[in-house]
């Protein structure tokens, strides 16, 4: 016989799902208590919101330790460990004590030191060079009498050791005032042995004076004694010594 669909449903035997804890489940009519959850949910809002606003001035020091360990702030500015990318830009006790004070956490103490390495050192390096830069050409109007002298005759030493000597030559004297010196008595004395295609000296290596000019102490320092050997180096190579 067919069952009669207008009969009341059976109450069901089935018990309460897993996933809903036994606070929230009505046992009698078998359904949520939603007073219930939203009671519980009203109350973890408010707990959420109280943990995400910082602790003011007048609370507990304890209170605001807790807050800032918990947004990753060490303890001290000492327990701050930064990979350092360049040496210009290690990590400074000073600096750290102040991000400390500021509430920096260890990733944003190490991001930093790595905006300085890779934005900064490459400006100071720049303003260095416009620095040096200066510097050598004041030595070098001083030289020649001022700086219309200089400029009457930089053109003259440009072309004659364009003509004269190997680019790669040229462009490393022509950066220094010792260079341009050097480069002005080879032009005075107009040796043949200067030619461009000239093959240089086996004892002396031109590579190796190109690497003693890219040390800090020929283009930063500018130690004279270093500065000299390289001039020095390079007169020698090209028949000059």
């Amino acid at each position: 016989m067919a069952e009669n669909l207008l009969d009341p449903a059976p109450e069901s035997d089935e018990a309460r799902p897993e996933a809903i804890p036994e606070k929230f489940w009505d046992s009698e009519s078998k359904s949520l208590r939603i007073e219930a959850l939203l009671k519980s949910y009203r109350e973890l809002e408010k707990r959420l919101s109280q943990r995400l606003v910082p602790p003011g001035e007048d609370a507990p020091e304890e209170e605001r330790n807790r807050f800032r360990r918990a947004l990753g702030v060490p303890a001290a500015p000492e327990e701050y460990e930064v990979d350092e990318k360049h040496p210009l830009c290690g990590s400074d006790p000073e600096i750290n004590k102040r991000l400390h004070e500021a509430g920096f956490t260890c990733a944003q103490v190490q991001l930093v030191y790595d905006l300085a390495a890779e934005r900064l050192l490459p400006l100071i390096a720049e303003a260095a060079a416009d620095y040096e830069a200066q510097k050598q050409r004041a030595k070098l109007e001083q030289e020649f009498g001022g700086a219309e002298g200089f400029q009457r005759i930089a053109g003259q030493i440009a072309s004659w050791g364009k003509a004269n000597l190997p680019n790669s030559v040229f462009e490393a004297l022509s950066t220094t005032a010792e260079g341009v010196l050097a480069l002005h008595r080879m032009m005075q004395k107009g040796e043949p042995s200067l030619a461009r295609d000239a093959a240089p000296p086996e004892a002396i290596d031109e590579q190796a004076l190109r690497r003693m000019m890219r040390d800090p102490r020929y283009w930063r320092s500018r130690e004279p004694e270093y500065v000299k050997r390289v001039t020095d180096g390079f007169r020698k190579l090209f028949g000059q010594g």
